[in-house]
């Protein structure tokens, strides 16, 4: 830790209530430093070194005394814990989890906002009434068997057939390690099949659908994709199901023939998407999930209060939100509950986040394992903290839908929507997807090069000092917010901004810049044979 400030001592605190601030001074602040009139714990004398992003003891707490940051308790002292200590991880016995009994159900009735009106974005309107906000080709695959051939046929078309649509933004392969060697008809089974189904019909893909099998897989196309899942594109596919190139077909004589086969089924499919433009439709077409990932403290301060507003601001004009992570959001059960829009959302609500539990059960984990050493390295000493500063990027709005994973969002389905995945940022990035996400928001504080082929992904930086040395990655910088050189109010606005730019395609974001994918990861909780 650099030990040297480079600008007067700088502490935040949520809560009135709260008996710790974080240090957000860039390499910390080094013991003996006094923090001046102003700040929370003015007049202390540090103890101990306190790394930025960490939390400082603002008085004296005796063992067993609640720790409390955001207004709740993160943790009970193991120790006596002096006034101006680093209150860290090992310092703290991390709190219970909320039984899912008792919990306030619908009780919060956020006051009406006044709506949005006016925004716009320019998209791709699908046959299904569904707007892209890419135009994009995607390949979709049966068994990870194929993956090396589409690899290589998504690579060819690219170079023979892309320049030749240019209305097509990208041919994309849904690669996945699903479709063989598992127990397909095994209760939940059902949960990354309907995942890669709903990825394939997401709304930046036009409505097309090109699938490759292998031809001996569990998965076969028609159980893929039966008859009346997709929409068709002529009578033809209304009787023989989806376009699918099978490589152990007959006619495929050698590797070459396989690729072949596959590049010339792509041209009708390029033509189809390439005869599409751009039109004005409402801010109410846009889909995005939010998301974050390697965080940090500044996350609950700076970047997912923004994203927070910036949902408000998104819900108000009509469009869709979806906010996840199973276990980032448990430790706040109530605040979900209580924000439902009726008692049957709030039960939806309880009844994931109970799924989940039972599942963690039965891999004999529970959610102390999700905080991460980069998690701890920024701040975050256990799951309870980072829960409060995760949800905060849900905004305030009622809670109107809850999806299961892999479940499509409908269209009557808007505002904002808990859609129920694991916390891995790939696993619940790819079932964000198949909800129907068009356009993503990625929050993170460690920094992460995280991005995604088949949908925009803006990165948010909850700290000055990653957006400064990520410059050519980060797409938002929130630590402004914590630096006092912008309110959260317009950053949120700046961001809402943002998004019917990206959305639009007049902006690309960093991660498409450069071209930086992470893999689809099917959820898969049933056996593997």
């Amino acid at each position: 830790m650099n030990t040297v400030a480079s600008r007067p001592p700088l502490t935040l605190r949520m809560n009135p209530l709260d008996n710790v601030a974080i240090v957000a001074n860039d390499g910390g602040l080094p013991a003996g430093t006094v923090l001046p009139a102003g700040l929370p714990g003015a007049g202390l004398v540090l103890l101990d070194p306190v790394p930025q992003g960490h939390k400082l003891a603002l008085q004296d707490l005796a063992e067993g005394d609640a720790v409390l940051r955001y207004g709740v308790p993160i943790g009970y002292a193991r120790a006596a814990i002096p006034a101006g200590s680093w209150v860290h991880e090992r310092l703290l016995q991390m709190p219970s989890a909320r039984a899912l009994e008792g919990l306030p159900m619908a009780t919060v009735k956020p006051p009406p906002a006044e709506p949005l009106s006016g925004y716009t974005f320019e998209g791709y309107r699908n046959p299904d009434g569904s707007v892209g906000t890419r135009n994009i080709l995607a390949v979709t695959t049966t068994v990870q068997c194929v993956a090396g051939v589409v690899a290589q046929a998504v690579a060819r078309i690219k170079a023979e057939l892309l320049p030749l649509y240019p209305n097509v933004d990208d041919v994309v392969g849904l690669e996945h390690s699903y479709g063989c060697g598992v127990a397909i008809d095994a209760p939940d089974a059902h949960i990354p099949i309907r995942t890669l189904r709903h990825i394939s019909l997401n709304p930046n893909f036009g409505g097309e659908v090109l699938v490759v099998s292998l031809g001996c897989e569990k998965l076969q196309p028609a159980r893929l994709l039966p008859p009346g899942s997709f929409p068709l594109v002529d009578e033809r596919e209304a009787a023989t199901g989806p376009d699918t190139v099978c490589l152990q077909d007959d006619a495929h004589v050698g590797f070459m023939s396989m690729l072949d086969g596959i590049v010339q089924r792509a041209r009708p499919h390029l033509e189809r998407l390439n005869a599409r433009r751009r039109e004005t439709v409402p801010a109410s077409e846009l889909v995005v999930g939010v998301q974050c990932g390697g965080s940090d403290a500044f996350s609950g301060v700076t970047a997912n209060p923004a994203v927070g507003f910036c949902a408000d601001l998104l819900v108000r004009a009509g469009a869709t939100v979806m906010f996840s992570e199973n276990t980032e959001v448990r430790d706040a059960v109530e605040q979900l509950t209580s924000r439902a829009a009726t008692p049957e959302v709030a039960e939806g609500i309880v009844r994931e986040l109970a799924w989940y539990d039972r599942y963690l059960d039965r891999g004999r984990v529970d959610r102390s394992a999700n905080t991460t050493p980069g998690n701890k390295a920024g701040g975050l000493s256990n799951i309870a903290e980072k829960a409060m500063g995760s949800i905060i990027k849900s905004g305030s709005s009622a809670i109107s839908h809850v999806l299961s994973p892999g479940e499509k969002l409908r269209r009557d389905q808007r505002g904002l929507v808990y859609a129920a995945t694991p916390a891995s940022d790939f696993i619940c990035g790819t079932l964000q997807l198949a909800a129907g996400m068009n356009l993503h928001i990625f929050t993170t504080g460690r920094g992460t090069p995280y991005g995604l082929a088949e949908c925009p992904v803006v990165k948010v930086a909850t700290r000055t000092d990653l957006a400064r040395r990520w410059h050519d990655l980060m797409d938002v910088n929130a630590g402004l917010i914590a630096d006092g050189e912008m309110t959260l109010e317009d950053a949120g606005w700046s961001l809402f901004r943002l998004l019917l730019d990206v959305a639009s395609g007049r902006r690309k974001t960093w991660a498409e810049h450069w071209r930086l994918h992470n893999a689809l990861v099917l959820f898969n909780p049933a056996p593997v044979t």
